[in-house]
């Protein structure tokens, strides 16, 4: 009777070092480095094991099956062999065939408990909190691996030679995709870890990373500049009717651009009663091609020293396109910001009736995140628009009349303001989706 309950014991220890074993793997195994590296700088000295661990876990992972296949193989020895004949002198006197019943009764009972106590339990606690017992138990790991070294060299080398024979001995190191973070994101946003507000930051950072300037720009039409062959009191009027901060300075017409003043320079000289003389308060400012990147363009602005934080961006040909201000880059960031050239923002607003009454400038990134549209809009990389006014002329191949109405997908578009040649107002409807394409 001795006998059997310290067999029963040997094998409850065996399936609770199995269990041990899973959870220290699978912890290590899906641990986060950026959150390992965290704990280490907290001071967690199994954190710096752990990362090791991570990086190089060929010998690590042959360590642990050793120990999880060699506990096995003793589990089945001691519940098939020797506990199966006691239990069948029990049961010999009620049933017959008692040894086969009690054999795989046995076989059960301890696959049962193998299961439970060592895989599903230890997994489930392993992925729960996996940086906190990948650290706890990093040393017992890394000792595992040195004591059954030998054995491991032998297995990896196999393995190595078995990879290299099927075409898989390149290593492939995993990079961290933008979808991946996306993804981590939302987790930490149903977690409570991240706001709302701080996903969409995040969100505009990507998209600043992959547009151009031209997607931020003031047009060129919108620019409103001060002209060196123009009366002061005509620069006056300028300056004061439109609200603006900074101008861009010409002569005659916007290509001849000198450079670019500040409103405050022009007040100070006013208030000292002295002569408005633009050329002397006049400053360089950048010029950049029009497809250079916004993150790019941000990384100019941080590097710039001497100039004024507004861009002109030109064309090939050195035509003026349009002009970039740092706040147009950082409400790329953040949002929009009250106060910062608002009269002059594009505009959005919903209807009583669901409908939308949107500016033509309204960016195409502006327009997809208002209907929660993925993919590309028709023609969107090839004619390479940037407003949804650059959709609508790309889609019609033609200039819209006052009025105009077209169908794309479930979106119902008509044209209610005109400036020219320039659409001005669009509404948009939500309706059935149509069933042809266009080209149909």
């Amino acid at each position: 009777m001795i006998t059997e309950i310290i067999e029963i014991i040997i094998i409850i220890i065996l399936i609770s070092i199995n269990g041990f074993l899973t959870m220290a793997e699978l912890a290590i195994i899906s641990s986060r480095k950026h959150k390992l590296l965290k704990l280490e700088q907290e001071g967690y000295k199994g954190a710096r094991i752990s990362i090791e661990l991570l990086e190089d876990s060929t010998d690590f992972l042959s360590a642990v099956q050793i120990g999880i296949t060699v506990s096995n193989i003793i589990i089945g020895v001691f519940g098939g062999a020797t506990l199966a004949a006691p239990l069948s002198a029990y049961l010999q006197p009620y049933i017959p065939n008692s040894y086969t019943v009690s054999y795989v009764l046995i076989i059960i009972l301890s696959t049962y408990f193998t299961l439970i106590v060592g895989e599903i339990a230890p997994k489930q606690i392993a992925i729960n909190n996996p940086e906190k017992i990948a650290i706890k138990f990093a040393k017992e790991m890394k000792l595992l691996s040195k004591i059954s070294a030998p054995i491991v060299k032998v297995l990896s080398d196999s393995t190595k030679i078995l990879l290299k024979i099927i075409g898989q001995d390149k290593i492939k190191k995993h990079e961290v995709t933008e979808e991946e973070i996306n993804l981590l994101i939302e987790e930490g946003i149903e977690e409570g870890n991240i706001e709302e507000d701080e996903k969409a930051i995040i969100e505009r950072v990507f998209r600043l990373d992959a547009q151009k300037v031209d997607m931020i720009m003031t047009p060129r039409n919108e620019i409103v500049w001060l002209d060196l062959e123009d009366s002061d009191e005509e620069n006056k009027a300028k300056i004061i009717e439109s609200k603006r901060s900074i101008f861009p300075v010409a002569t005659e017409e916007l290509d001849n651009f000198i450079g670019v003043v500040q409103a405050k320079d022009i007040l100070s000289s006013l208030f000292n009663d002295e002569k408005l003389e633009l050329k002397k308060v006049i400053k360089t400012p950048l010029v950049v091609p029009d497809n250079l990147l916004s993150m790019e363009l941000l990384n100019k602005f941080k590097a710039n020293e001497h100039y004024v934080h507004m861009v002109l961006v030109v064309d090939e040909f050195g035509t003026v396109l349009g002009l970039i201000t740092l706040n147009d880059l950082l409400e790329g960031i953040v949002g929009d910001i009250p106060g910062i050239d608002e009269l002059d923002d594009p505009k959005i607003t919903q209807l009583k009736d669901g409908s939308w009454l949107i500016d033509g400038r309204i960016t195409i990134d502006v327009f997809k995140d208002m209907f929660d549209i993925d993919e590309e809009l028709p023609n969107e990389e090839e004619d390479n628009f940037s407003t949804i006014a650059g959709f609508i002329l790309g889609y019609l191949e033609k200039i819209p009349t006052q009025g105009e109405t077209f169908q794309w997908d479930k979106y119902y578009f008509e044209i209610l303001g005109m400036d020219g040649s320039q659409i001005d107002k669009i509404l948009i409807k939500i309706v059935e989706p149509i069933k042809q394409t266009k080209d149909d």
